[in-house]
């Protein structure tokens, strides 16, 4: 059945992702971005009612190559597994601080018809971890006339993307967290809203690459736990100034605090977090945070 043949689909994964974890032990070779994601994917592998996982799971491989003049680069893959891998390929975008547009889409085009060769509904995050390792160092140096690249494909990899991030931590107390979270979203141009207590509410918003460089130093500090609950992703057309001010729900990134008053006074008052999100348009999001209506 359908049902059988998802679940096994998902243990594929699971068994994957326990694979990768235990060859790269560290967080710098191998890490899931979306803990969230893997959690709602094994308690569906555990309990067999459980409905169909809202979200796939994120993860980075990140790969040091060798190029030719004997120096180490890093390559990063995000990679996303949808629901149906291996029956399907999974996504994945390789990145390097020193390949151009060009290279870089070159190279993910390449990886791409190589995994469509080679990955005929097997698990094959090894196989394309090697591609990138054997391969990907010799696009850094193609020289790419425009002639090889159809027009096509360059306008569809080079848009720009405008992110919500939607983050939650245990608890956010500290002094100095509270201070780099306001001051890394100033210096990335990035707008949203810390609410700081317990639990501990980020929101930023702004381009990809500004929210994605944000969480990545987020994440490197201490926390009980801290993941990003929800993402949304809008492609923007040209990517101006002006287009990017019309998609923000946020002004600029501000401290709120919502005091619950009393005996609970380290608590967050959820009802006056629930009004401040409907005003933005977003109460939806409260559901995803909590799980229950606000009123």
């Amino acid at each position: 059945s359908d049902e059988m043949a998802n679940r096994e689909q998902a243990e594929i994964q699971i068994s994957e992702l326990d694979l990768l974890s235990s060859m790269f032990p560290y967080e710098e070779e191998f890490a899931v971005t979306d803990q969230l994601a893997l959690a709602e994917l094994k308690h569906y592998v555990e309990n067999e009612s459980a409905e169909v996982p809202s979200s796939k799971v994120q993860f980075m491989l990140n790969v040091k190559a060798e190029v030719p003049n004997a120096s180490m680069v890093e390559f990063s893959m995000a990679c996303a597994l949808p629901f149906k891998y291996p029956t399907v390929l999974p996504e994945i975008t390789v990145r390097s601080s020193l390949l151009s547009r060009s290279q870089q889409i070159l190279l993910n085009s390449d990886l791409k018809a190589y995994l469509v060769q080679n990955c005929n509904g097997e698990p094959c995050m090894l196989s394309a971890r090697e591609w990138v390792k054997d391969h990907a160092a010799a696009y850094i140096d193609k020289e790419l006339s425009s002639s090889s690249m159809t027009a096509s494909d360059a306008t569809q990899s080079e848009v720009t993307m405008f992110t919500r991030l939607w983050i939650y931590s245990h608890h956010i107390y500290n002094k100095q967290k509270r201070k780099n979270i306001i001051d890394w979203a100033k210096e990335l141009s990035l707008s949203g809203f810390c609410m700081p207590g317990k639990p501990g509410i980020v929101c930023v918003e702004g381009l990809q690459s500004s929210c994605e460089e944000f969480w990545s130093r987020i994440r490197r500090l201490t926390w009980k736990r801290i993941l990003i609950r929800y993402r949304e992703d809008v492609s923007l057309e040209g990517g101006g100034h002006a287009e990017i001010q019309s998609k923000r729900k946020f002004p600029t990134l501000e401290e709120k605090y919502f005091d619950a008053h009393g005996a609970r006074g380290n608590h967050m008052d959820l009802g006056q977090l629930y009004r401040f999100l409907e005003e933005k348009g977003c109460a939806d999001i409260f559901q995803m945070y909590f799980g229950v209506e606000g009123h």
